[in-house]
């Protein structure tokens, strides 16, 4: 599971893009309760959503020309730079290269085999987000893709990430956790993009997931907002009531009630 005792290979960070960072602050604020905090007059422009003073994800307001508004999740690494040839070296590519921010850590932005970006986060003075796994913050990961066995191969070259797999109805899921790490590190899973009614067509992507108490309660709420529904709230024995939305400019995320953990 997702916890703030980070580990290399694991999240822990996100942030999201947006057209708007108003709109997105009064739907995620509206959403989970979340307040948001300026990083500064030099940060140009990004800041930290909170959540009772703790922090559960960075955003900042970008144009058209930087992409779709979307959620990046960032992976810890000891050395950024070193991770982003590492992705080159494994045939993806860097599309924001490594550099220091502000002393607080060293970050960057690559995409994998499939061209899914995903960001690095070396800490500094920020180790990470403050929380999660807790309701209102990220507590899953997952990721979309063509190709499973690639991706799998990708991240294990480049982050050291294991998998497992998981018998389910429909066959197989498969688990990513950290290197050297056990089960009670499982963090996330990859996904064939095609085997999903909800994501086959779409572009391939990783999918955060955050925590909520009641995931038909936010679902509704979510669309008093002006989300879009993905997918209903279903539920899957064993993990939990699981919705996935799209804010109003668009970016992917999920929700999920998750099942207690049996001993």
């Amino acid at each position: 599971m997702l916890t703030t005792r980070f580990v290399n290979g694991a999240p822990n960070w996100l942030d999201i893009t947006t057209p708007d960072i108003d709109g997105a602050l009064s739907f995620y604020g509206g959403l989970f309760g979340w307040r948001f905090q300026s990083a500064g007059p030099d940060a140009g422009g990004y800041g930290f959503f909170q959540l009772d003073g703790r922090t559960v994800a960075g955003g900042v307001q970008t144009g058209s020309e930087q992409g779709p508004p979307a959620w990046t999740v960032y992976f810890q690494s000891e050395d950024a730079q070193a991770t982003a040839k590492a992705a080159e070296q494994a045939h993806g590519r860097v599309l924001f290269q490594p550099l220091d921010v502000m002393g607080q850590g060293h970050m960057t932005v690559l995409a994998d085999q499939a061209g899914v970006p995903f960001g690095i986060w070396q800490p500094g003075r920020t180790r990470g987000v403050d929380v999660a796994n807790e309701p209102g913050s990220l507590c899953w990961v997952e990721l979309y893709t063509p190709d499973v066995a690639a991706a799998a191969g990708f991240y294990h070259r480049v982050l050291g990430l294991e998998t497992s797999s998981v018998p389910t109805p429909g066959g197989a899921y498969t688990c990513v956790n950290p290197p050297g790490a056990d089960e009670e590190a499982v963090f996330g899973g990859i996904a064939r993009l095609a085997d999903d009614p909800t994501e086959a067509g779409d572009r391939p992507y990783w999918l955060p997931y955050f925590e909520v108490e009641d995931t038909d309660g936010v679902v509704a709420r979510a669309e008093q907002l002006g989300a879009t529904v993905r997918m209903p709230a279903t539920t899957i024995e064993g993990v939990g009531r699981i919705a996935k939305l799209a804010d109003p400019y668009g970016a992917r995320f999920a929700v999920i009630r998750s099942e207690p953990a049996q001993d």
